[in-house]
């Protein structure tokens, strides 16, 4: 039932771009694996072996500290709708921050987030779809508006010391790299 592919197909391209989540999953070499759920319009496929998601603040860094470590990264995607479908992207990932050269040409992929934290790269080194049958049914019933009204309260300043507080190490005390340290 499983299919694999060396990049995105046109048909991927398609499902992925009427997908209102998806789900992020990194590990470190030891400690807590880390799978997040991921939405708002934060997602872009670059080419078919290139994708890029936008990051935004949040109460935790996992992602970050582990892909400092392990830069491996697995995104999935889920059908919740018709036709049952799973899909999985396998590859390496570049973290780009809002200190970083790329950023200001990264940054502009995606709307405009006071909450914007990181923008992850991943290099697609394998695809691969599966049948999804035992996934449930549901409907999108809309975006919930409040990260993105914690974020505009508190202003980017605010963001940015947020970070200060609460995004600077893991769940396994593992530095995220979000301070810029000399």
């Amino acid at each position: 039932m499983a299919e694999k592919f060396k990049a995105l197909t046109e048909k991927h391209i398609g499902f992925i771009g009427n997908q209102h989540i998806f789900f992020v999953g990194t590990a470190a070499s030891e400690g807590f694996v880390n799978v997040s759920p991921k939405g708002m319009d934060s997602f872009r496929v670059v080419n078919n072996s290139k994708v890029a998601w936008l990051n935004l603040t949040g109460s935790g860094n996992e992602t970050a500290a582990h892909i400092l470590e392990n830069n491996r990264m697995t995104i999935m995607f889920c059908s919740f709708d018709k036709q049952p479908l799973i899909l999985r992207l396998y590859g390496h990932v570049k973290i780009i921050h809002p200190r970083d050269k790329d950023w200001p040409s990264q940054v502009k992929l995606f709307p405009e987030y006071t909450g914007a934290r990181q923008i992850f790269e991943l290099n697609l080194e394998l695809v691969q779809t599966s049948c999804g049958y035992a996934v449930p049914f549901y409907e999108l019933v809309g975006e919930r508006p409040t990260l993105r009204k914690w974020a505009d309260n508190r202003g980017r300043k605010g963001v940015e010391e947020y970070w200060q507080e609460k995004n600077t190490k893991s769940l396994d005390g593992k530095d995220t790299g979000i301070i810029e340290t000399v």
